[in-house]
């Protein structure tokens, strides 16, 4: 079998109610009132799009929406300003979700900076649409610091998956 370079062993199966757990806190990481700070990044777009690339069929577009959704609540923003723009953001991510695992984790960093700069920018598109302020510059420092927790990401989300399935003395790995 032909392993993509990127992947220095085999995964075991993601469990599902990870994947939605590590979704929720990620939620919650965005509900945290740090204040109106727009170089924020956006810890849920981060593991949307992650499991977008790694789980394609346990994580779609229509889970973005809700999320999107849900923030928009949250914030108090004009109502499918995040849904727009995380279910653009999944759908791209989805897309490009065979090619990214061939590269190592620094390369999709790279890889992903386009798709979070791209999510921001229609994000304020609709926001300046709506009549609101211009947030400032500092705004295109978000994209750049989500690109570089893509590696935190990837360590900690396939942290459970690389876990031996039955080690022994015998198979230590």
């Amino acid at each position: 079998m032909i392993m993509p370079r990127g992947s220095d062993q085999l995964l075991l199966p993601v469990n599902p109610v990870f994947v939605w757990g590590s979704l929720l806190v990620a939620l919650l990481v965005n509900l945290v009132p740090f204040g109106r700070v727009p170089a924020m990044p956006d810890v849920l777009a981060v593991a949307l799009v992650f499991w977008n690339v790694h789980q394609p069929r346990k994580v779609g577009i229509g889970a973005a929406f809700v999320f999107g959704l849900l923030m928009d609540v949250h914030e108090g923003s004009l109502l499918g300003q995040h849904a727009l723009a995380y279910t653009l953001l999944s759908y791209f991510a989805t897309t490009i979700h065979r090619r990214m695992l061939w590269f190592s984790v620094p390369a999709q960093a790279l890889q992903v900076l386009p798709l979070f700069a791209a999510a921001h920018l229609v994000s304020l598109i609709v926001r300046l649409a709506a009549g609101a302020a211009f947030p400032g510059w500092n705004l295109a420092a978000a994209p750049v610091i989500e690109a570089l927790l893509w590696p935190v990401a990837s360590l900690l989300l396939l942290a459970p998956q690389r876990r031996a399935p039955d080690p022994d003395a015998n198979r230590p790995l």
